[in-house]
């Protein structure tokens, strides 16, 4: 088996593992937070609180279920697409990682709004009144902003080479 090959097994394992917590997490707050008080853990700070998001990030675009699923789906393909591609050299392993932490949460997400029409969010940060989220999303914003710092400042032009589809097709007729 190619050295490729490996890391997408191990991509898919990350992702697994990733989605079991995700669901485990969701699956909780259903049983125990749901119709219940807020749980506080740090009080002024930190609280499980059961919401049913049927919007998007920040509660944006509520009830646009199919068209939040549809992007939803379209940004799945693109991170996967992105994923197949990466060279199967150690400087990008990190990239593997984050990359399946985005798609862990991302799918974590799509099979709530698939089960239950909204998303399950139950994590409060009260300290600074932010909105509610969970695992799934702690998922895709920590691993963005590992993205982020990969590609602004770790990755160099040419290391990204693999992406340029008309250099690709160059070396393929050479």
């Amino acid at each position: 088996m190619n050295k490729k090959a490996v890391l997408l097994i191990i991509d898919a394992l990350v992702i697994a593992a990733l989605l079991a917590l995700d669901q485990f997490t969701k699956y909780f707050a259903i049983l125990n937070l749901k119709d219940h008080p807020a749980i506080v853990l740090i009080d002024g700070v930190l609280e499980l609180q059961y919401l049913e998001n049927r919007g998007s990030a920040f509660g944006m675009l509520q009830n646009q279920k199919f068209f939040i699923l549809f992007v939803g789906f379209v940004f799945l393909a693109v991170i996967l697409f992105f994923l197949f591609k990466l060279p199967a050299r150690k400087k990008y392993n990190i990239a593997h990682v984050l990359l399946s932490f985005v798609i862990a949460g991302g799918i974590g997400n799509m099979i709530d709004r698939l089960r239950f029409d909204y998303v399950v969010d139950f994590i409060s940060f009260v300290l600074i009144n932010y909105p509610i989220f969970n695992i799934a999303d702690c998922y895709i914003v920590v691993a963005m902003i590992g993205l982020f710092i990969l590609f602004a400042f770790v990755y160099k032009e040419k290391d990204l080479d693999f992406l340029n589809f008309k250099q690709n097709r160059y070396r393929e007729m050479k």
